[in-house]
């Protein structure tokens, strides 16, 4: 699969017909602008990525910015999108069952009936809403490990936010028994329940989503967007002047494999 660098981490160049057709098993992280941010001072954040199997652009500035480096991204795939794909995708598949581990207490429960109506089966065997901070909990975390491993679910999608959602797949990833695929999902868990609204179609077309929800919860999220957001482009210019510095750099990278794409064009 071909991937494009952009700053510390390879991003794999892909649709997601082609996606679908190859994640068999596997870690699917979808990097975005905050993503990118914590990537440059987060080592444990980096290390999950490192091990990740599949990372796809979930953000519309990345695919921009990649044409400004003149390594293309072909497609914007972010979790939110990826997520009801695979589950409509693999809605024959018997063999599929998937976990929602995450939102507030009773969201997952009720993004799994509609989840479940929708295809026509139970592909959704299991939810939970861990507590806040449950990372830090060694004794809850087994007792999720514990859980998801007596559900017979084959697939996990996880949305507590990030960088919690890739660290806790990094450090328990082994632990659990039946888990072919993970996926980091963020707020989508949310969304299919009806909990949380998307931005239009095409305000996500040209880059503007981060606008979107900025507004819609701008008390979580202003120094994400306003403070710590802005540092990415200082870090995309070092790129383009080839200034760049990686930081982790002792730490063993894959070398990417050559870009295919069409267009070169911003």
């Amino acid at each position: 699969m071909d991937s494009v660098k952009l700053l510390n981490i390879e991003i794999h160049n892909v649709k997601m017909s082609e996606l679908l057709s190859e994640l068999d098993q596997g870690v699917v992280f979808t990097p975005n602008v905050d993503h990118l941010v914590r990537l440059q001072k987060d080592r444990e954040f980096f290390e999950a990525y490192q091990n990740a199997d599949f990372k796809t652009c979930d953000s519309k500035i990345l695919y921009y910015v990649s044409r400004l480096l003149r390594s293309p991204i072909c497609e914007k795939i972010s979790g939110s999108d990826l997520f009801p794909a695979f589950y409509w995708y693999h809605r024959n598949n018997r063999d599929t069952k998937i976990f929602l581990l995450g939102a507030g207490e009773g969201v997952a429960a009720e993004a799994q009936r509609r989840i479940n109506a929708k295809v026509g089966r139970q592909i959704i065997v299991g939810t939970h809403s861990p507590s806040y901070g449950f990372e830090k909990n060694e004794a809850e975390c087994a007792a999720i490990i514990e859980m998801i491993n007596q559900s017979d679910a084959t697939v996990l999608a996880i949305g507590v936010g990030s960088p919690k959602q890739e660290k806790f797949i990094y450090r328990y990833r082994d632990q659990f028994k039946k888990i072919k695929i993970f996926m980091g999902i963020g707020a989508t868990i949310d969304f299919e329940a009806g909990n949380v609204g998307r931005s239009p179609q095409w305000v996500s077309e040209v880059g503007l989503e981060w606008l979107y929800r900025l507004l819609s919860e701008p008390r979580r999220l202003w120094r994400r967007y306003l403070v710590e957001g802005p540092s990415f482009f200082w870090y995309v210019l070092l790129q383009l002047l080839d200034l760049y510095d990686e930081p982790f750099t002792e730490v063993e990278q894959k070398t990417p494999t050559p870009v295919k794409c069409d267009s070169l064009l911003i």
